[in-house]
């Protein structure tokens, strides 16, 4: 049998963490069909990679970003989280345009190949662009274009969410959609329920903030004698594939509401950044359905998984004030749970799944010796220990080079941020 590719005795990690040596894995048409100690004769591969100094892992996944943000990284720092929204970020949003977006999301994927990401989740505005630079990229991703309930357009916005759904869906392998309203704090219970009966209508999930902060918690209750949590459940949000940004705050009573196709993006860097607090996501966190995310550039200066799941792990070792607690293989599978709330079909090297690999070479200075590959991955490496990046089985790094325009992005970066920063800061219409 004809196949495309042959990785020859490769060091394998799989989404458990587990390590192999010696694995020969075969690739066709995009998806492993043969994952074997021993070569296997029947297959007669059109390429051949010697992977004998390499250890292969599935993709990484970013669960929650904000890709566009990328042009607001380092404009707004040492601030309180009121000031970061609404005298920074929120105010220069308002200016963005759909060019903008285009080249903030093109350099979030840059970045996010570069650090081994395969497939995100992104939450954002100017939906267009942000499917633009992923259908020009190669990465996957699963896009909830952002709905403020506050905005006068909002019904206009949820229209074109539907119309950009039934467009896309299904009809692009790296592309997904699903519903995007921002939060409980900015959209009211009819306004989630409403796009929630749609999500159920058109099958898909949806993507949104909650239980950021400690203060939205008790304004909630307050208001409505309610957690975020308990609102959005009332509005059915658990009865539909649900990715909750961060959920920082989430109580004993909110954790009885979540349902197998619950999935939290957690970033650290971003709570440690804007002093939002330890809340409860370290407390039995066996118990919740944690993935890793890392937040827009905005917050957490990088879209690397790595640097927060390494945070996530540190900080839990440091507030629970145990060394043995937080260990590498549920830090890694963290990462790897981001796969399932996906519907890519990625995440596991085995045959069914799709070629979305990530090659280490950790034979480096900064990385040696292998005592445990896993703590080189997680607590040594950087993205120069990441030699190449497949996504279906198509090279989007190789020998250390991300397959994108790396001047090009450079130069529209540039030219992005001095017209936004011309421009200047607009009224935002929200407040946070």
């Amino acid at each position: 049998m004809k196949v495309d590719l042959l990785l020859k005795n490769a060091g394998v990690i799989d989404e458990t963490g587990t390590f192999f040596k010696g694995k020969n894995i075969t690739i066709n048409k995009g998806d492993i069909i043969n994952v074997s100690s021993e070569l296997q004769k029947e297959y007669e591969p059109a390429d051949e990679l010697d992977a004998t100094n390499l250890i292969i892992t599935p993709g990484l996944v970013n669960l929650h970003t904000h890709s566009p943000m990328t042009l607001f990284r380092g404009i707004a720092e040492d601030v309180s989280i009121d000031d970061w929204f609404n005298k920074e970020i929120w105010p220069y949003e308002k200016n963005m345009t759909e060019k903008h977006a285009y080249v903030g999301a093109l350099a979030a994927i840059y970045e996010m190949l570069d650090h081994g990401v395969t497939a995100f989740a992104d939450h954002y505005m100017f939906p267009e662009s942000i499917i633009k630079a992923v259908l020009e990229s190669g990465i996957r991703c699963d896009l909830a274009p952002t709905l403020f309930g506050l905005s006068d357009s909002f019904q206009d916005d949820v229209e074109h969410s539907v119309g950009l759904i039934k467009k896309y869906q299904h009809n692009h392998e790296g592309l997904s959609l699903r519903f995007g309203p921002h939060s409980p704090y900015t959209c009211s219970y009819e306004q989630i329920k409403q796009v929630v009966d749609l999500a159920k209508d058109l099958k898909v999930g949806i993507h949104l903030h909650v239980s950021e902060t400690r203060e939205q918690v008790i304004d909630s209750l307050k208001r409505h004698g309610k957690t975020p949590f308990q609102i959005i459940a009332e509005a059915g949000c658990f009865q539909v594939p649900i990715i909750v940004a961060h959920g920082l705050w989430v109580t004993p009573e909110d954790r009885q509401l979540l349902t197998p196709s619950t999935h939290f993006a957690v970033s650290p860097k971003t709570y440690m950044k804007l002093a939002m607090g330890s809340g409860h996501i370290w407390e039995n966190p066996e118990a919740l359905p944690l993935a890793i995310g890392t937040d827009g550039a905005a917050s957490s200066n990088t879209l690397n998984p790595l640097e927060q799941a390494s945070y996530y792990g540190l900080l839990g070792k440091l507030l629970k004030e145990d060394a043995t607690s937080y260990p590498l293989k549920m830090i890694w599978q963290m990462i790897m749970k981001g796969h399932t709330a996906l519907p890519f079909k990625t995440g596991r090297i085995c045959p069914g799944h799709k070629a979305d690999l990530v090659f280490w070479d950790l034979d480096h200075p900064s990385t040696m010796p292998l005592h445990n590959p896993l703590a080189s991955i997680l607590y040594s490496s950087s993205r120069k220990q990441i030699k190449h990046v497949m996504i279906a089985g198509h090279w989007v790094k190789y020998e250390g080079k991300v397959a994108m325009d790396a001047n090009g992005i450079e130069k529209q970066m540039r030219e992005a941020t001095e017209d936004l920063l011309e421009k200047g800061k607009g009224k935002a219409a929200i407040t946070f």
